[in-house]
Parts: structure tokens; C-alpha cells; sequence
């Protein structure tokens, strides 16, 4: 398919050809929201720990015998009723992993992307650096794209164009390699060169 292909900064256009089989693919609701449920479950930690009865320092030994002092058994001072005892159900280290194969992956980036398009979410531009690390440049370079909430995914970031962006709240910088079908549907738009199509083409197509 053809796409025209903006330069932000002076606005000049160009035709650009397109992958049918990543950028004209049918949109795939349920594998779209299997793959982002996977991705940001990855993303957890799972570092929340508690102790419990037995890792509490401590209590090992019976407070007082069982019968005949008018108070209720008690076996240790770190059972989970008293003050200072270990939780009756601990979280421990754990992952929130999900498996997700290539096939999945690719099928849900193609739906992501050609989706995108399709909604007029996803543009595709040219390549641009700045000639020095401004964050003044790099507010121009949003207004003329349109402003904020957008991703910007570049085949490689030029090193000026990133740090004049990376400051921004509702913007994000990311080679298409680091980016997955959350991250592209986390902002309202998507600003993608030519070159990082291409690849987009290349590896899922």
C-alpha cells in the first residue's frame, strides 16, 4: 500500500510504499489483548515479601503451659493473632510471567499496526535530527507534528533528536525493536520513519 511520508520541520511529503501483509492485516481483538495482558504482566515485579510464622525471629518456645491458667492455648509468641508475629499468608517472590510465542507476538504487532493506520493513529515520517540537544527544538519539532501524547519509533534515534524529547511527559523515543503492542497503543499517536517501517515489514511480514 501507499502512505505519504511527512518532514515534520518543513512539511514536504512523499509517497512511501508499505507491506500489505503487517500494514493491511485484519484486526485481531483477542490475540491483540492476550499479547498486551502478557506484556504488562511481565512488567510486575513480584518483589512483595512478607514473613511468616516460622521466618519470624523468635517464639519458639510455649508462652505458658496449656491447661489451668485461665488464658487461651497459645503454642508461640509469632502466631499470625499476635502483636509482632509472622502473616498468616505471606506474599512471597513470585513471576507474573506468560508465555508468548513468536507466532502470537508478530500476529499481534501486524493487528496493532495495521490498525493503527487504519485509524489514523499511525504516520509515517522522515527521518530527522537536531543540530544540538534542545528541548526548545524539540517542542517546535511537537507542534508541528501535532503536540503531545505521541511515540515517536525510529529504525536508530539520533542522539540529539532523543535527548531534546526524552523530558517530555506524554512523549516517548523508542527504536522499533524495543516496542511492543502496549507501547504503541499507550499513546494516542505514533510517529514512525520510514526505516523502522521497513523493518516492521521485514521481520513480521
Amino acid at each position: 500500500m501507499e502512505v505519504n511520508s511527512k518532514h515534520i520541520s518543513s512539511g514536504n511529503a512523499e509517497t512511501v510504499e508499505l507491506s500489505d501483509a503487517v500494514f493491511g492485516a485484519p484486526y485481531n481483538e483477542p490475540l491483540l489483548h492476550q499479547v498486551v495482558v502478557a506484556q504488562l504482566a511481565g512488567l510486575r515485579s513480584g518483589s512483595a515479601v512478607q514473613k511468616n510464622r516460622s521466618a519470624v525471629r523468635g517464639g519458639g518456645r510455649k508462652p505458658w503451659k496449656q491447661k489451668g491458667g485461665g488464658r487461651a492455648r497459645a503454642g508461640s509468641i509469632r502466631s499470625p493473632i499476635w502483636r509482632g508475629g509472622g502473616r498468616a499468608f505471606p506474599g512471597s517472590l513470585q513471576s507474573y510471567k506468560q508465555k508468548v510465542n513468536k507466532k502470537m507476538w508478530a500476529g499481534a504487532m501486524r493487528s496493532v499496526l495495521a490498525e493503527l493506520l487504519r485509524q489514523n493513529r499511525l504516520q509515517i515520517i522522515a527521518t530527522e535530527d537536531f543540530p544540538e540537544p534542545k528541548a526548545k527544538l524539540g517542542r517546535a519539532w511537537l507542534e508541528a507534528a501535532g503536540g503531545d501524547d505521541v511515540l515517536v519509533v525510529l529504525a536508530e534515534a539520533p542522539v540529539n533528536f532523543f535527548l531534546s524529547l526524552r523530558n517530555f511527559p506524554h512523549v516517548g523515543v523508542a527504536e522499533w525493536q524495543d516496542v511492543g503492542p502496549a507501547d504503541l497503543l499507550r499513546y494516542g499517536r505514533v510517529l514512525m520513519d520510514v526505516a523502522a517501517a521497513n523493518k516492521f515489514a521485514e521481520v513480521y511480514g
